[in-house]
């Protein structure tokens, strides 16, 4: 038999159409490892969610590697900086000559996987990375200059353009293999937090892990909603949305099996057809595009603006403010409504998204950074790339960047979106037995007998200082 060559599961949580997985098995027996670093995670502001689904995931992994007979070792690590040592203690004593993983965009990631290469290749090791996250590896797609595309529409115009049928073709599963002499570890036990990220997981009914949830999810999207994705994404009240972007940020699922569900349903097409399909696939482009950006702009990588004027805007310090915001207590109830929504289910409405960081960047003026955070200690789907692009947008600072001067009107987008406050009563109990146009914008002496707060800020006033910031920026 052939030595073992080492498959690195990290946020590619699958069996099936995994490129990593499929080129360790076609050069020899698997043996899988899966390296922990709740420290160094829980220091990049991953929180209690997003931990305990990673973990979920690892546990339904164990059990599809094992019916493949691959045993899955476990290491329990601090920093990313020890994932050379730790993989070449593996590597001697499996006898593996090789390693394969697939490759992540974001900086220290970036600098681990070539950490770990550099180790393999002194020792006359073999560590191969692979593109499995994106159709096109970073830097395949660029502009006319030579440039890392800075805005969407025309990176997703030359991502349709140039895509293959061999970019999509689904990576062939590893057949069972002959039974090693290395067992599998026992799976380690459930995520420890320190008090920075001590929340209470949401439960676990609520996001069921593993490859086999990831795909009845995206069944039953497309097979009841997905053409109806354009014209319901925006309703919050509606389950309008696939709710697939925790299984994509930890790679229960891969893009190309989301493609390749969209192609049959759309009759062969992803950029034309069905308007609500098309709509979604547009929606798994921004994915990428924002793995792009990661890699080719990395100063956003250091908590930094994505355009660098912004880096002068006169942030407010405003910790009463933040913390209404943090509590879904800002007086704008489709604010508190999506702000009560991630805390409980740790996911927010797309829209909502937008809304809550535009208030909080805009309205609040305070730095969207530490909406950022906290959005990423919540949330369940909480990814750095499509995480922080989010928050720049809203702010103003990012690519593609909403123009300065649109900031939503809370209550316009609450009336437009929430028409018959819906969504409002069932996370804004206090506000349930208004009348149902009442609870957008409540009149003081409607509340007179509810605990519900005024609004913090004015919109009108608030606007304006925020237009007032921004024109106050000088460019280079």
């Amino acid at each position: 038999m052939s030595s073992p060559v080492l498959m690195w599961f990290r946020s590619d949580l699958r069996i099936h159409d995994n490129t990593a997985l499929a080129a360790a098995a076609r050069q020899g027996p698997v043996v899988a490892v899966y390296l922990r670093c709740l420290p160094h995670w829980q220091r990049h502001g991953h929180g209690a969610n997003k931990l305990d689904f990673r973990a979920r995931g690892v546990a339904a992994l164990h059990e599809a590697l094992e019916g493949l007979g691959i045993p899955l070792l476990h290491r329990e690590l601090d920093d990313f900086a020890e994932a050379p040592q730790a993989l070449l203690a593996i590597a001697r004593e499996t006898g593996a000559r090789a390693l394969h993983f697939n490759h992540e965009y974001p900086l220290d990631e970036q600098r681990r996987d070539q950490a770990v290469a550099a180790a393999f290749d002194a020792t006359d090791l073999t560590a191969t990375g692979h593109h499995d996250a994106v159709a096109f590896a970073p830097g395949e797609l660029r502009t006319g200059k030579g440039d890392y595309y800075g805005v969407f529409t025309p990176f997703a115009k030359s991502w349709h353009r140039q895509l293959t049928a061999e970019r999509l073709a689904l990576r062939e599963t590893p057949a069972p293999q002959a039974p090693l002499s290395i067992n599998a570890d026992p799976l380690p036990p459930p995520p420890e937090l320190s008090d920075k990220t001590a929340d209470t997981p949401v439960p676990a009914r609520f996001w069921p892990a593993g490859e086999a949830a990831a795909a009845d999810r995206l069944e039953r999207f497309l097979r009841f909603r997905g053409r109806y994705y354009q014209r319901q994404r925006d309703f919050p009240a509606i389950r309008g949305t696939s709710e697939l972007s925790p299984y994509l940020a930890l790679g229960m699922i891969s893009h190309r099996q989301c493609l390749q569900a969209a192609l049959t349903e759309n009759d062969g097409a992803l950029a034309e057809g069905d308007a609500g399909l098309v709509a979604w696939v547009n929606e798994l482009v921004w994915r990428e595009f924002y793995q792009h950006v990661a890699h080719g702009f990395p100063q956003v990588c250091r908590h930094r603006a994505f355009q660098a004027h912004t880096e002068q805007l006169p942030w407010r310090d405003d910790e009463a403010g933040f913390a209404a915001w943090c509590a879904g207590q800002t007086g704008y109830p489709i604010v508190d409504a999506a702000m009560r929504q991630l805390v409980a289910t740790g996911w927010m409405h797309n829209r909502l998204r937008m809304i809550t960081a535009m208030f909080l960047s805009k309205h609040l003026l305070i730095d969207w950074r530490l909406g950022e955070a906290f959005f990423l200690r919540h949330l369940v789907d909480g990814e750095f790339a499509a995480n922080n692009g989010g928050w720049q947008w809203a702010a103003s600072t990012g690519t593609d960047a909403a123009p300065y001067f649109r900031i939503f009107n809370p209550t316009t987008q609450s009336q437009r979106f929430d028409p018959n406050g819906t969504f409002l009563a069932e996370w804004l109990p206090e506000l349930a037995e208004l009348p149902a146009k009442a609870r957008h914008d409540p009149p003081r002496d409607l509340l007179a007998d509810v605990d519900y707060p005024p609004p913090i800020v004015d919109h009108k006033a608030a606007r304006a200082r925020a237009l007032d910031a921004f024109k106050g920026l000088t460019s280079d």
